[in-house]
């Protein structure tokens, strides 16, 4: 990373109090369920939140999806995390 560039940082929070925590599109839109967090093993990094798609929103994102279906949302775009984690689209 280059010196003097902050980067976004997810805020700390406990991993219990992500359990079963709504996930919503910083426009409102209701994207999901938080199933699970990637993270990098050597660094402790977060990755990406694993998000089980409602019905209605899983054609209507633009964000990778697995073959389970769930998107892959990068912790880079967390923007809140209160009643729900809210997330730039």
């Amino acid at each position: 990373m280059c010196p003097g560039v902050k980067r976004a940082r997810m805020p700390e929070i406990l991993a219990e109090n992500l359990s079963g925590k709504a996930v919503m599109g910083a426009d409102g839109t209701e994207l999901g369920m938080l199933y699970n967090i990637t993270m990098n093993l050597k660094t402790g990094a977060l990755s990406d939140l694993l998000v089980q798609p409602n019905e209605e929103t899983a054609f209507d994102a633009d964000f990778p999806v697995d073959d389970a279906g769930r998107f892959h949302i990068s912790v880079s775009r967390v923007q809140a995390v209160k009643d729900y984690i809210v997330v730039s689209r």
